[in-house]
């Protein structure tokens, strides 16, 4: 009779929970618990339910019984690894976890919650190599996908990691998350590929034979042009130095000035915007004269590489 009455009202909190009306689930199972306190099943259901209802006390309370009443049931052993690392008991629950995974070792998220407490633990290399089990085991796991490619990324392992952002995106098409870490990764790529590019590109650059005497009745046109050309840029150089110092710092001081303090500016804000807009493009101009000379210094530096 009492064990049809604790079976009834275990249906009825499975179907609370079917609604996710936690809080009656959870009085339906306290209710089966006062009548037979060493179910384990109960404990499990309960445990469940408080940890939905985020009481992870109570949630590590009813699973620790679980173990006790169960010793061999290795998902009570993973949930509740999983429920100390978030209580920040991770010495606890690594043994929990791995004895979990002993009793189980088919089990996916064993070795993901493992990997979960590593990382919260700074244990990098352990917890990629959980990560990596993980995917062994269940390779759809797109949460473990993801997680290791973080940690690769990290280490900057920029390949690997894009392999399973990938992963994560195929499984789970719509995951914000890991569809923006694809997007960054990627690009990150292209970035690290463009300075290989331009080093391969200096190195199939003819370079110049220091033992080489240039002749100057053949090659003194150029040497004459790169004199001036050098001069030309310096001069350039010097007039963005004038134009920073002189046009743009006091023009950034005066506007800021007529921001902060309107009430004692002696100038009004749009002649102060003015004065900043004409000094910004004065910079410009400059900046490409600058730019100019400097690119006809790369072509006459070129033309003598050449000769």
């Amino acid at each position: 009779m009492v064990a049809e009455s604790v079976e009834k009202l275990c249906q009825r909190a499975r179907e609370a929970m079917e609604g996710r009306n936690w809080e009656r689930a959870r009085q339906l199972y306290l209710q089966a618990l006062g009548l037979r306190s060493d179910s384990p099943d109960v404990h499990y259901g309960l445990a469940t339910v408080c940890f939905q209802l985020k009481d992870l006390h109570s949630a590590a309370h009813h699973f620790r019984e679980v173990t006790r009443l169960d010793p061999l049931r290795a998902g009570a052993y993973i949930n509740l690894g999983a429920v100390l690392n978030l209580l920040d008991e991770h010495d606890d629950a690594i043994p929990v976890l791995r004895r979990g995974i002993q009793l189980d070792p088919h089990r996916a998220e064993g070795y993901y919650n493992l990997g979960l407490v590593y990382r919260r633990k700074g244990q990098t290399d352990l917890a990629i190599q959980a990560y990596r089990e993980a995917i062994r085991v269940n390779p759809r796991m797109a949460d473990a996908h993801y997680n290791l490619a973080n940690l690769l990324l990290e280490k900057e392992q920029v390949k690997p990691a894009l392999f399973h952002y990938r992963e994560a995106v195929n499984l789970r098409p719509n995951w914000d998350k890991a569809v923006q870490a694809l997007r960054q990764t990627e690009a990150a790529l292209v970035e690290q590929d463009q300075p290989k590019k331009a080093d391969d590109r200096a190195e199939a650059a003819p370079k110049l034979d220091p033992n080489r005497i240039l002749d100057p009745n053949v090659h003194g046109a150029l040497l004459t042009n790169l004199h001036k050309a050098t001069i030309e840029s310096d001069n350039y150089g010097r007039h963005c130095l004038k134009i920073l110092e002189g046009e743009i710092e006091p023009a950034i001081k005066e506007l800021s000035t007529c921001l902060l303090y309107p009430d004692s500016s002696l100038t009004e804000l749009d002649q102060c915007v003015q004065r900043f807009e004409t000094a910004i493009q004065n910079m410009r101009s400059a900046q490409r004269s600058l730019q100019s000379s400097i690119e006809k210094l790369r072509t006459i530096g070129d033309r003598l590489l050449k000769c």
